[in-house]
């Protein structure tokens, strides 16, 4: 059966898997899994024992596992994250289903984490496919916005090739440069996350994987959308 959303808003079971009354066990059960993965235990098994003790459903669970880090891991992503004052005149390189994905399910009202991290985390999957929604062209215009106002030098976005319509979201962020005299460039990679973990340069991501690598990174999607007010931002940095 083919994809015929148009929004990257809330899978039907949000309403109830992230109403009011579940977030408590949900930051309740990120601080357990921190505190575990603080003291070197496994991410599987951890997670299935706060899971099972917690009695989240799997979608819970995804979002208590996106959201939560090591301590660890929390001090040393903060050493390398600059912030929005600090990348002025800078060039970067951008994640960008990452990015993009993130700031469309904020406007179409899906759910957001603020992580411990200080990421701002989504709860859409693509599962190889990217399929163009109402919101995209909306999120790219905010996201230019927000990296004009920053008089950015250059941006380099980076897609993955092997992903479905990859292409066609590239002629579009091209388009949308063009007709805006922004200066960017979009690049069709087979794997976008080896090139960010490696290079130097400043990077646009909130993948845990990339971040806990990189050199130096900017948590674009906090600073744009600390400005708009996402209808439905679950915040899971402390127990409650």
């Amino acid at each position: 059966m083919s994809d015929a959303r148009k929004h990257r808003g809330p899978h039907p079971e949000d309403e109830t898997l992230f109403s009011a009354d579940q977030v408590p066990a949900l930051r309740s059960a990120a601080s357990h899994l921190s505190w575990l993965l603080s003291r070197g235990y496994a991410l599987p098994s951890s997670l299935k024992l706060v899971g099972d003790r917690f009695l989240l459903k799997e979608r819970q669970r995804t979002a208590v596992k996106r959201a939560t880090c090591s301590d660890q891991q929390k001090i040393e992503r903060a050493r390398t994250q600059l912030r929005s004052d600090e990348i002025a005149g800078r060039s970067i390189l951008v994640d960008g289903f990452n990015l993009t994905t993130t700031i469309e399910a904020s406007l179409s009202g899906g759910v957001l984490l603020r992580c411990q991290d200080g990421c701002i985390r989504d709860m859409a999957s693509m599962h190889g496919s990217y399929r163009k929604v109402t919101e995209t062209e909306p999120a790219l215009l905010l996201i230019g916005r927000q990296f004009a106002e920053r008089s950015l030098t250059s941006v380099k976005w980076l897609l993955d090739q092997p992903v479905s319509n990859s292409g066609r979201l590239r002629k579009l962020i091209e388009n949308i440069a063009l007709e805006h005299e922004w200066p960017w460039t979009v690049e069709l990679v087979p794997d976008p996350d080896v090139i960010l973990r490696e290079t130097s340069d400043l990077i646009v991501t909130a993948d845990s994987g990339i971040l806990d690598e990189c050199v130096q990174w900017w948590n674009a999607a906090e600073s744009m959308l600390d400005q708009t007010q996402p209808p439905w931002l679950i915040d899971l940095t402390h127990s409650s």
